[in-house]
């Protein structure tokens, strides 16, 4: 029988399937819901409350767009990924805080501004406005 854990086997094995959190991007935007009762931004499509107030949501489009939280630079081989390759979580100007590779590895100023050009193996992709 194994021991417990807390983790679903995946749809693959029989369980239920696990969403992929990373946000979609499609036409220039970023894809996501929007709560109708607390107005919470979330950048995952699919989800069926508000993760802040459990309230009702409703599909949403963010601009691609947003400022610098915080960003590192990864020098270590990750999956796939090969060093160095940067990382940045950006405040969107209309919607939620997301993660992103950056076009070109950097540790970037606070705020500053980025916007989000594509996607390579499924994750965001952003470039340094200038």
């Amino acid at each position: 029988m194994g021991r417990p854990t807390k983790r679903r086997p995946g749809a693959a094995v029989g369980g239920l399937p696990v969403a992929d959190p990373r946000p979609l991007f499609d036409d220039g935007a970023v894809l996501g819901v929007r709560c109708t009762a607390c107005r919470y931004p979330a950048a995952q499509s699919g989800i069926p409350w508000c993760p802040s107030c459990y309230g009702p949501v409703e599909a949403a489009r963010f601009t691609a767009t947003g400022a610098a939280w915080s960003s590192t630079v990864v020098r270590i081989p990750v999956g796939e990924r090969r060093p160095p390759f940067g990382l940045a979580y950006v405040d969107l100007d209309d919607g939620p805080r997301v993660l992103v590779h950056l076009a070109e590895p950097a540790v970037l100023t606070l705020g500053a501004r980025l916007r989000i050009t594509g996607t390579d193996a499924g994750d965001l992709v952003a470039e340094v406005q200038r």
